[in-house]
């Protein structure tokens, strides 16, 4: 009897690597271990629909699907370690599971800020729990306080102003998502936050977190030493891959300083044999020739068909994949297809005060396209990104 491919990781990249793997054609056995008690969900709408009460639940799959499918769910189970000569992973229940492959696809889990008092009220964002801790408090909240402004930040705060929250928003950079797409970019996330009613303050940092008798918060001090009020606190500083289960494993890993993650090649193999890893915990070799993390959703899915293709010996898709990520704030979709870069060339090349569309550049080749509210604008830039078009040709004045 052959062992069964084993996925270690529940999430959107994990399922989605056992749906392809029956897909393809597999028919062995797939076990998928899962951290959390719940089926798979999706997160997206964590900070969105269903903070704000709009969905009650985001699960991908009913528990049919799995029956029907032979997947062994294991769930509110952890992966303590692997022995990769033995091909076995150790589990949390002292259990271990013996692999054919295993797929690693554990995820991330939220950063947090050294040196804090632990107070009621202050929440980070990352799973279903989470996100229901945050749900319960938000209806009495009068006054919130975010610390970062990366696309959880800013979503929070959008969902938080849907709700009729006050909130003062706080970004030690110049701008909200000022390194991952560009101040000039940002300064318009900036503007449309404003415009809704927060208070954003940029180039601000968080000294320490102000607490009543209770044990929770009611405030914060500001690194410009201003204090404001606050009854409510989310931390969205970012998040780290969950790779502390692969110590002693021999199983490559990039360094902290480079983002963590698996280091695999462009098909999700790392170098020790029978293991792959894919999702946010995976730094994938890409076209530039390095390997990088990529923390968006549609990867999930364009990773899991690559990685099985080469897993089962298969075809690899011919399609030229053009990474794909949005963010909903205010009921305004905001797009990025390519690879926008705060380092590159950025143009603006429409803007009418709320909805704006930029081209990223590098050495005169368009890299990315990032649209707010604009989408088909933007999405009908795919081919040209996957032609490695001159930017040239599409600020040309049409003829």
């Amino acid at each position: 009897m052959t062992a069964p491919i084993v996925i270690v990781g529940a999430g959107l990249a994990g399922l989605r690597t056992a749906e392809e793997l029956r897909r393809a054609g597999f028919a062995g056995d797939i076990v998928l271990v899962g951290e959390e008690a719940r089926l798979p969900y999706d997160r997206p709408p964590l900070s969105k629909q269903f903070v704000r009460g709009e969905t009650d639940d985001t699960t991908l799959r009913p528990a049919e699907f799995f029956d029907e499918n032979q997947i062994e769910l294991r769930l509110a189970t952890n992966a303590v370690g692997v022995d990769t000569t033995a091909r076995q992973v150790r589990l949390s229940d002292g259990s271990t599971l013996e692999y054919d492959q295993l797929v690693i696809a554990t995820g991330l889990r939220p950063r947090r800020l050294p040196g804090l008092p632990d107070l009621a009220g202050v929440h980070v964002l990352r799973d279903h729990a989470d996100a229901s801790a945050l749900r319960a408090e938000l209806g009495a909240a009068r006054k919130a306080l975010v610390v970062g402004a990366g696309f959880i930040g800013c979503e929070i705060a959008a969902s938080f102003r849907a709700c009729g929250v006050d909130v003062v928003l706080i970004e030690p950079q110049p701008t909200p998502l000022a390194s991952v797409l560009g101040e000039p970019v940002g300064a318009l996330v900036a503007r449309m936050h404003r415009a809704e009613g927060v208070d954003l303050r940029c180039d601000t940092g968080l000294d320490t977190f102000l607490a009543d008798d209770n044990g929770r918060v009611r405030g914060a001090r500001l690194s410009d030493g201003t204090e404001i009020a606050a009854d409510l606190v989310v931390i969205g500083v970012g998040s780290r891959p969950v790779t502390d289960w692969l110590a002693d494993s021999g199983i490559e890993l990039a360094a902290p300083a480079a983002g963590g993650g698996v280091l695999t090649d462009a098909v999700g193999r790392t170098r020790t044999e029978h293991v792959w890893a894919l999702g946010d915990v995976a730094a994938w070799l890409h076209d530039t020739g390095h390997r990088k993390r990529v923390e968006h959703w549609t990867n999930a899915g364009e990773q899991a068909k690559l990685l099985t293709c080469a897993l089962l010996g298969l075809a690899a898709p011919t399609a030229t994949q053009v990474p794909y990520f949005w963010s909903d704030q205010y009921e305004v979709k905001i797009q990025a297809l390519g690879t926008p870069n705060a380092a590159d060339d950025i143009t603006i090349v429409s803007d009418d005060g709320r909805k704006f569309l930029a081209y990223y550049s590098q050495d005169g080749i368009l890299t990315g396209v990032v649209g707010a509210g604009l989408t088909g604008k933007v999405m009908k830039t795919r081919a040209k990104l996957a032609n490695r078009t001159p930017v040239s040709e599409l600020l040309a004045p049409a003829n």
